[in-house]
């Protein structure tokens, strides 16, 4: 049985991984135990799904055979996995993989250093709507792409890191779509959202950070034809995140290279800064 812990149970895709667990889809995985520093949290943890909850996040090492960090903010994501990486098991990354690019350093180092299989980021990348507007720009379907819009929901003000804590799923969407490394971005901060060029080779890409509401909208411009769809967020992306898990934990190929895992974390970062810059700011690269 491989045994593994889940650190950070604030949010429900800590929920959706156990169910899975419980219901028997990967019987070789065996969820020990959890935590989080939420006691409401830890409740819910032990009220529906009778797991053991720990008091601290180190409290499993040498207990487990993999992690699964899915806590609220990204300033945890590093802090929780460093008494675990040096074992090189394999490591899940919740969005934002970290909450600064000197965390995603050091935890990209960790991991090519440790040889850690590792999966993760947004799990809105997963949708079915993504992946065919992708395989479009791939196959030419499209023509070359000229440009390309994308809205989703944004939390400017909370606990979790304030424009961080839901900026991946916009971020990565794109990245995933138009490619992982957009050049430059310019952004201009509108009450209750905040709208962002972002700047590739060859076109750019218009993006709204919108906040209240839970859209998901994704448009590439080609020079064949305009492909646009609602991005719909249902329970199937969980099972995707967890397939890939369970994949790096059978010996399976990680789905990411450490540099496109973390290239998000940079995008926010050149996105904060042309926040609060008004110019347009380079987007770094690990």
């Amino acid at each position: 049985m491989f045994k593994i812990a889940i650190l950070g149970c604030e949010n429900s895709h800590a929920d959706a991984f156990i169910k899975l667990i419980q219901e028997g889809k990967y019987p070789e995985l065996e969820v020990v135990g959890v935590y989080t520093d939420d006691e409401s949290a830890n409740e819910r943890m032990r009220t529906n799904y009778g797991v053991y909850t720990a008091k601290s996040h180190d409290e499993f090492v040498g207990a487990v055979d993999g992690i699964m960090i899915t806590a609220r903010h990204g300033d945890n994501h590093l802090k929780y996995a460093l008494p675990y990486i040096e074992t090189g098991m394999p490591i899940f990354i919740d969005k934002p993989a970290t909450a600064s690019v000197e965390d995603a350093r050091k935890f990209a180092a960790l991991l090519e250093k440790y040889k850690n299989p590792f999966s993760g980021g947004s799990s809105c990348i997963c949708t079915e709507e993504v992946r065919a507007i992708k395989a479009g720009i791939e196959g030419g379907e499209y023509g070359r792409v000229i440009g390309g819009y994308l809205r989703a929901p944004v939390d400017l003000k909370n606990a979790y890191g304030d424009f961080w804590f839901y900026a991946q799923h916009l971020v990565q969407i794109m990245q995933e779509t138009f490619g992982y490394y957009p050049k430059s971005v310019r952004a201009f901060v509108r009450e209750g959202a905040v709208n962002c060029l972002y700047r590739y080779d060859d076109y750019d890409v218009y993006a709204e950070f919108v906040a209240g509401n839970y859209l998901y909208h994704l448009s590439v411009s080609g020079e064949k034809t305009v492909a646009h769809t609602d991005i719909l967020v249902n329970e199937a992306i969980y099972v995707h995140e967890m397939n890939e898990y369970y994949s790096v934990t059978r010996g399976g190929e990680n789905p990411f290279s450490l540099s496109d895992f973390f290239a998000p974390v940079f995008v926010i970062d050149a996105t904060i800064r042309a926040i609060a810059s008004g110019n347009e700011e380079k987007i770094h690269r690990l």
